[in-house]
């Protein structure tokens, strides 16, 4: 086998991973996304169902199946692009919005995963304290960043091989203590809490839809050097589908009963009231070791995403580990000061987080989903990712770049926050359907432009081969 398939340290960044050094099972696809979602940020967001939105229990489970079952397929399609294309998905986008117009993607998803590991570690931190209170918030957000750093460095091989340690270790704490909760913790009367208003279960339904396509920008980053075969690719969906909908269901489930049964603004510490010493204690500590193995994934992508916007510009620069490294520093010192920043007002930036990738991420779905699914049907020039002039997908597609403006402004109207409502959200009762707007209008115009875009291209092509004498003809 190639030297990647055997190396301790990840050799490759951006660059495209050669069929000879393809490795891997496509179920360890289903335990890196299941165990990376057994943190606390997941149970924290499945609080949000009781605590923010008002909903009972029933409803609030009807919501993130929901939110979970529709964001999460859409999640994994994107997940089936690394096998065929062998390179990061940020890099795949060149060919929707040009080499450069690339970059407007790009940039958003630097500021989510700074966003994600920022709030990773302060849950990371405040688990850690509530179970070792001689550790204080600052030195468990050090900690964490340390731990994250040096998985991130070693990179793939690792990450996948600590998914599968964790899916078995801490999927059980998960079902334990969820067990325990279930059948022993809970109030009187817990199913009559709560109730039931549109705009309440429509912003659950947001928030899973966006838990899942948070995801999007980085999950063919996993499965990039899996074999390219048919069956693999289509495995490769179903894998990364089932791990990251039940890693995410199970820990937000334990978060709408802890809301229910405790309410608070900390669920975390309202979950250890419930399950009681020991378990509480082994839940702590499972939380802080989950957040470390996340926040190395929000590393490594945002660390890609950095090396692709710098290549854009020096197209012939594709850094091998060391580079990788030196980046992986910057921004997890960058996370650190986030998360000190974060920490005393954590949940209020967090929802204002959640709410600015839903708008700007879900236009972007839509256009990769369908130029790659619908109009190329996965059929890429790879060597034109990586061009100075961006080869035949140049360096800005107006038509995609366009759209994904448009899909974003047409959410406006449907907006629903607390600095701004918009007049089409507040004559539906405050709710909030602009997720849903972006999505409905940008796949069918998309698909139209962009369909019409390659049949022009086509024409010319053919009037330009037409006009062209045959190869064999008397110039002279």
């Amino acid at each position: 086998m190639a030297r990647e398939a055997n190396a301790t340290v990840e050799r490759h960044t951006i660059d495209v991973i050669p069929d000879d050094e393809r490795h891997g099972r496509t179920r360890d696809l289903f335990t890196i996304w299941f165990s990376a979602n057994l943190g606390p940020l997941t149970m924290v967001t499945g609080a949000l169902a009781p605590t923010v939105f008002g909903l009972s229990f029933a409803w609030s489970v009807l919501a993130l199946l929901v939110g979970h079952l529709g964001g999460g397929f859409l999640m994994a399609l994107h997940s089936a692009q690394g096998p065929q294309l062998g390179v990061p998905q940020m890099i795949q986008s060149r060919g929707q919005f040009g080499s450069t117009g690339a970059l407007a993607v790009v940039l958003v998803v630097v500021v989510m995963y700074q966003g994600f590991f920022a709030s990773n570690l302060v849950l990371g931190a405040q688990s850690l304290e509530q179970a070792l209170p001689a550790v204080p918030v600052d030195a468990g957000i050090a900690l964490g960043t340390a731990v994250s750093l040096v998985v991130t460095v070693v990179g793939y091989r690792l990450m996948h091989g600590i998914g599968r340690l964790t899916t078995w270790l801490f999927g059980a704490v998960q079902l334990v203590g969820a067990a325990w909760i279930a059948f022993g913790g809970l109030p009187a009367g817990f199913l009559t809490r709560g109730g039931f208003s549109l705009g309440g279960f429509l912003g659950m339904v947001s928030v899973g839809v966006l838990w899942q396509i948070a995801y999007a920008p980085y999950v063919s980053d996993y499965s990039r050097y899996m074999p390219a075969d048919r069956a693999q690719v289509r495995s490769t969906l179903w894998c990364t589908y089932w791990g990251s909908v039940l890693g995410s269901v199970l820990p937000m489930l334990v978060g709408v009963a802890v809301g229910l049964a405790v309410g608070g603004d900390d669920p975390v510490a309202a979950q250890s009231q419930l399950l009681g010493s020991p378990l509480a204690q082994i839940t702590l500590w499972s939380f802080a070791a989950v957040t470390m193995l996340t926040n190395s994934m929000n590393l490594y992508g945002a660390t890609l995403c950095v090396v692709t916007a710098v290549q854009t510009f020096a197209h012939r620069w594709l850094p091998g580990p060391a580079v990788r490294a030196l980046l992986s520093l910057a921004l997890g010192a960058l996370s650190f000061v986030l998360a000190a920043a974060f920490a005393d007002f954590f949940m209020a930036s967090y929802l204002n987080l959640i709410y600015l990738l839903q708008y700007v991420l879900i236009p972007w779905t839509a256009i990769n989903l369908v130029d790659f699914y619908l109009v190329r049907h996965g059929e890429y020039d790879v060597p034109s990712f990586f061009a100075r002039d961006g080869g035949v997908y140049g360096r800005w597609n107006a038509t995609a770049l366009g759209v994904y403006l448009l899909g974003i402004l047409i959410e406006v109207p449907f907006m629903a926050q607390t600095l701004y409502t918009g007049p089409l959200a507040h004559a539906l009762g405050d709710t909030d359907l602009g997720w849903l707007a972006g999505l409905l209008f940008t796949t069918p115009v998309y698909l139209y432009a962009a369909r019409r875009r390659v049949r022009r291209a086509a024409a010319r092509a053919a009037s330009g081969a037409a006009a062209a004498p045959p190869p064999y003809a008397d110039t002279h």
